[in-house]
């Protein structure tokens, strides 16, 4: 019995010496959380994007932008083009990136003819288009969603908007807003 007596008050001992029960190292702060893109509303025009020479930054105030006071528009002229907008962000091993974005369309068209096609490319997987809007997808802002999923390796994720227009058969301009890129 004694033994344990003693082996009790070593224990309660070494609790007030270091302050309680360890559990190994302070937690860090989880690499796996939050907003990571600087310009997600392209408030700063396009910094930290790579943007096509045809691609505007402004606020409208008949169009006004989705949140605060600029949004990137792919102005649609009805000539036969096409632009981009894209940006790269790394995505820490183990979290998922998750990107969210707001899209308007104003268009003349009355027929399928301009597209706005949103892709991802991530490291290790091969591009892949998530979405191709037209010009039916509305006067009004709509929110879309991406995820990469995890995996155990650091991976770059390269986002793209990309504009096609064919000319003569009416305008489209898209609208693109709040591009959140957030991991978890």
């Amino acid at each position: 019995m004694k033994v344990f007596v003693t082996t009790a008050s070593a224990a309660a001992l070494l609790l007030l010496a270091t302050g309680g029960v360890s559990h190994g190292q302070p937690a860090a702060d989880a690499p796996c959380a939050g907003q990571i893109h600087a310009n997600p509303g392209f408030e700063h025009g396009t910094t930290g994007w790579t943007a096509g020479p045809r691609i505007v930054v402004f606020g409208d105030a008949t169009r006004p932008a989705h949140t605060g006071h600029a949004y990137a528009a792919f102005a649609g002229l009805d000539v036969t083009r096409g632009d981009l907008l894209r940006t790269t962000v790394t995505v820490p091993a183990n979290c998922d990136l998750t990107v969210r974005f707001w899209v308007r369309t104003t268009t003349t068209e009355t027929s399928r003819g301009d597209y706005l096609n949103v892709g991802m490319a991530v490291t290790g997987i091969p591009p892949k288009t998530r979405f191709s809007l037209a010009f039916d997808g509305g006067a009004q802002w709509r929110q879309y969603s991406m995820s990469t999923g995890t995996a155990t390796t650091e991976r770059t994720a390269t986002v793209s908007f990309v504009a096609s227009e064919t000319a003569g058969n009416g305008a489209t301009a898209f609208d693109v807003d709040d591009a959140s890129f957030t991991l978890s």
